[in-house]
């Protein structure tokens, strides 16, 4: 699965994350700027989730930013 996140979208998928994943820093967000194969590796480290867990998670966000 791709999650690259375009760079025009990334700010508002950034937003989203930290809302679902609050314990993601800002710093971390801002480094990983389009990368979200790295989004994926933290949000399993910080929350055990599973990897199809997260990728089930990061695609809603994107496909409903702000739902």
């Amino acid at each position: 699965m791709n999650h690259n996140v375009p760079k025009g979208k990334w700010k508002q998928f950034k937003g989203e994350s930290k809302k679902q994943w609050g314990k993601l820093t800002k710093d971390e967000l801002d480094t990983w700027e389009g990368e979200g194969t790295k989004l994926v590796g933290k949000v399993q480290e910080d929350y055990g989730h599973l990897r199809n867990r997260v990728d089930r998670e990061i695609d809603d966000h994107r496909k409903h930013p702000g739902d």
